[in-house]
């Protein structure tokens, strides 16, 4: 047989098998990894962006922008009144003061059918950190998933 004629052995083949299998096992569960550092940076950011809302409600309400009846913590109501906006009572010409674009959706969340509002656990001022409640206003949010993270933290306490 000549040199042009030669082909693979089936040791060789078999070796090239076994290697390319080992480095698939390896690759296999970082990209597994990478999914849930990507998933729990979103989470960061959501959890961050809609936090951000809610204080510049609350600060809203304390310059006197937004309206809040004595006895309410100065909260808003719902997640979806910092996305659709409330009447700027400072406002001459009767404008809307808006704290988020969109509500982010928990990526954690099973749902995607579920309205991202409702992907998350809600906490009222009059509950405790302990045990989260909703209630008349929306003091913070938190994940509902029940995983935890690369940290070691539940994502329900970030």
């Amino acid at each position: 047989m000549n040199a042009a004629q030669r082909g693979f052995t089936i040791v060789e083949l078999l070796v090239t098998v076994m290697l390319v299998s080992i480095l698939a096992s390896v690759a296999f569960p970082l990209m597994g990894l990478v999914n849930q550092r990507n998933k729990e940076a979103e989470l960061r950011r959501s959890l961050m962006e809609i936090r951000r809302g809610l204080d510049l409600y609350k600060k809203a309400v304390e310059d006197g922008h937004v309206f809040a009846a004595a006895g309410q913590s100065g909260y808003p109501p719902t997640l979806e009144s910092l996305q659709e906006g409330v009447a700027d009572i400072k406002s001459a010409s009767g404008g809307k003061m808006y704290f988020l674009r969109k509500i982010p959706r928990d990526p954690f969340f099973p749902d995607p059918s579920v309205p991202a509002s409702d992907s998350w656990g809600k906490r009222s001022y009059a509950s405790s950190p302990d045990d989260p409640k909703s209630g008349a206003d929306v003091f913070d949010i938190f994940s509902r998933s029940e995983g935890t993270g690369l940290n070691g933290i539940r994502y329900r306490e970030w």
